[in-house]
């Protein structure tokens, strides 16, 4: 099969829209009492709750794989309509929204030939494909001049997060969450800033720019300024790695999180932190004994988009 018979089908955001109808069905999936459904109610109850506390300091961790997804869509909604206010994530969010601002990614299949997909200069995300020119080619094309201008205009030691902001708004894009971070002044962190291809774009540059510098330390300040100083926080945690761990960790200094949504896929059995339930965060804690909290066992690009247009939404009465 041709590449261009394989790239038929582009992968678009979901738009989320407030839904009374949504809101009304999930209200039902929790009076079902009906195992992972009554959870999910559970959860976009306290997602309301922590969208509509001013005094809450909401957070808001996943891993990028995500961005390559429609679910970027409703993410980016909970940035541009100020839900959150810090997102801790990895570099790979960085790299798949800036990608898709300048090509599209593609729908596959899981069950794809990878050798052909290798030899058609095809990358395979799950289901999801992504070209060669799609993904490494464009983000060198762009970033690098973007680098240039930030050396040239004095900017040569940035934290991840006023990079973040400097990429995102050169993106000039309202589709990308980093633009709407910048535009509305919401903070992204990256804890792993090298650790995609933004990262090594970044290290490309540092070749010829010795001084040129990430200085994650004040990244690492502000986070904590951010969880010592809120009255409450909560979090809405998608997936583990180092996105949720750094989202808990400094909620430890604290006493924990007073509300927390987490959302895996990942088993308990293994002892890895992706499959940490939040009960056990009580015991380090990261979450608070008196907390409103649940786990959601499930797949976010199939319940997430669902979750925020009930969050968003009010029931019919």
């Amino acid at each position: 099969m041709a590449k261009r018979d394989l790239l038929r089908r582009k992968v678009e955001d979901i738009e989320v829209a407030r839904s009374a109808e949504v809101a009304r069905l999930v209200e039902s999936m929790g009076r079902g009492g009906g195992f992972t459904a009554k959870k999910i109610a559970v959860g976009v109850d306290i997602l309301r709750t922590i969208f509509r506390r001013r005094s809450c300091t909401t957070f808001l961790s996943f891993p990028a794989a995500l961005m390559a997804t429609g679910v970027r869509g409703v993410l980016r909604t909970l940035v541009e309509q100020k839900l959150v206010d810090v997102v801790v994530t990895t570099c790979g969010t960085a790299d798949h929204d800036l990608a898709r601002v300048w090509q599209p990614y593609y729908q596959g299949e899981f069950e794809m030939d990878d050798v052909k997909l290798h030899r058609a200069g095809i990358n395979r995300l799950g289901n999801v494909l992504v070209p060669n020119e799609s993904y490494g080619i464009i983000l060198e094309q762009k970033i690098q001049p973007m680098l240039r201008d930030l050396w040239t205009s004095g900017r040569r030691n940035l934290s991840t997060k006023e990079l973040l902001w400097e990429l995102g708004r050169r993106s000039g894009s309202r589709q990308s969450l980093l633009w709407w971070s910048w535009r509305n002044r919401i903070p992204v962190y990256v804890p792993a800033i090298f650790d995609g291809a933004v990262g090594y774009q970044l290290w490309s540059f540092w070749q010829d720019h010795k001084a040129f510098a990430i200085d994650q330390f004040r990244d690492e300040a502000e986070l904590a300024d951010l969880a010592l100083t809120a009255k409450e926080t909560g979090a809405l945690m998608i997936g583990g790695g180092v996105s949720k761990h750094h989202t808990i960790w400094w909620n430890q200094f604290r006493g924990g999180l007073d509300y927390a949504v987490y959302i895996t896929t990942a088993p308990e059995w293994d002892g890895s932190l992706s499959g940490a339930r939040l009960r056990e965060g009580i015991s380090w804690g990261k979450v608070k004994e008196t907390a409103k909290q649940v786990t959601i066992e499930s797949d976010a690009t199939a319940i997430l988009p669902m979750m925020i247009a009930a969050a968003l939404g009010r029931p019919r009465r």
